[in-house]
């Protein structure tokens, strides 16, 4: 890419890519600072003319989602770099030292290592802007006054970014769906606010990203809501329930990798459990898709050959409704973290990381799109494809 990632000033007008499918959907997980990746990814589908028919996110994955849904086309890519450019900041000033300086940075791990850990206690002791700040005095040994209080971080200017970045009248106007995951406080179930179901606001959002103790619960319709990933910080499992059209291109864009080196030391054991808890649940909702187009692909033969006199029986027809095959393509876009990134790399808001994680998902994305027959749909019969950036075509 010849210019810095998503700096492109997209034209207003531009030819929709005709695809083989009758929907696309982009997967958004949770993961803090690296989800700038999404933004790369999200670039990278709309240089390749692909028009994205349903976002589905959670947490930092949700803030993304409601960036693109609530922007006219031709204004995504340029609202999610201002969102990005607005919540990192350029390395701290103690930084500046010759050790320190972009060259030392790019080159020597070690460096970057103690450069990523000084920036992440900035941010968890100080915020960052347009994003989140910490409490004087947050609620640990006495109880808060409300439930909003309760949290190591106010999330207020959150609130304003989105007021100032969203349109949400696009949002709820549109036929391109938002989806994003929350958690019930109260009861702990898990909650999709979709917005072909209802409108969506600034609180649907603030809800799915508000991760505790970090941030406090959101209020919405005087129930109040934790991040989405309490639960399952991918929403996976919630497109591969509810979509309805027969065929679909799903981008699932993971930011934890299940793969991962045994640790040595207690925070990269914290770091270890963190990436298996968080990418697990995407594995267990790809294998149980699995096996339900393999029982539908059984029904619908063993509908060919029932006898006639049975075909129109109640439970037949439902049945055979049920049997429906719905094919689909996932392509899995899975972040892939450097040697030198530490256990709160969630936190680590530096311009440069930010620059590094958007570019890696902008190069992934167009890796995989490369590969001729990611936009080729499935046949009924074989119902499922699954494309991994890092492993290539997987049964």
């Amino acid at each position: 890419m010849n210019e810095t990632p998503g700096s492109t000033r997209m034209e207003e007008k531009r030819v929709r890519r005709p695809l083989p499918f009758d929907g696309v959907a982009l997967v958004l997980q949770g993961g803090g600072a690296l989800g700038a990746y999404q933004a790369g990814v999200f670039q990278a589908i709309y240089e390749a003319s692909i028009e994205v028919s349903w976002v589905c996110g959670t947490s930092i994955g949700a803030v993304n989602g409601a960036l693109i849904v609530g922007n006219p086309p031709e204004r995504r890519v340029e609202r999610l770099r201002e969102f990005w450019e607005t919540i990192t900041t350029p390395q701290v000033s103690f930084l500046n030292f010759p050790w320190f300086s972009p060259v030392s940075l790019a080159e020597n791990p070690q460096t970057r290592y103690w450069a990523n850990k000084i920036s992440i206690l900035t941010t968890m002791t100080q915020g960052t802007p347009g994003f989140f700040s910490a409490r004087p005095f947050p609620p640990i040994n006495s109880p808060a006054e409300d439930p909003s209080q309760v949290s190591y971080y106010d999330t207020s200017s959150l609130k304003a970014t989105l007021a100032k970045l969203v349109d949400f009248d696009l949002i709820n106007n549109r036929p391109m769906r938002l989806s994003v995951g929350a958690t019930h406080v109260r009861t702990g179930a898990s909650t999709y606010f979709n917005s072909n179901e209802r409108p969506l606001s600034i609180s649907h959002i603030l809800a799915s990203a508000s991760l505790p103790p970090g941030f406090p619960p959101t209020e919405v319709e005087g129930e109040y809501y934790w991040d989405g990933a309490v639960v399952s910080n991918t929403p996976m499992q919630h497109v591969i329930d509810n979509r309805q059209r027969d065929s679909a291109l799903i981008f699932q864009v993971d930011l934890w990798d299940p793969n991962g080196e045994v640790p040595l030391d207690i925070p990269s054991a914290f770091l270890r459990a963190t990436e298996i808890h968080s990418a697990s649940r995407v594995n267990i909702s790809i294998e149980q898709y699995k096996k339900m187009e393999k029982y539908r692909h059984a029904l619908c033969s063993f509908f060919d050959r029932l006898p006639e006199q049975y075909q129109n029986d109640p439970d037949a027809k439902f049945l055979e409704q049920e049997a429906r095959v719905k094919t689909a393509t996932i392509v899995q876009l899975k972040y892939q973290s450097k040697k030198y990134e530490v256990s709160g790399k969630t936190f680590e808001f530096s311009r440069r990381a930010m620059e590094e994680h958007w570019q890696a998902g902008y190069d992934d994305t167009n890796v995989a799109l490369g590969e001729p027959a990611v936009l080729d749909p499935p046949s009924v019969a074989e119902a499922l494809r699954i494309f991994d950036i890092r492993q290539g075509w997987m049964k």
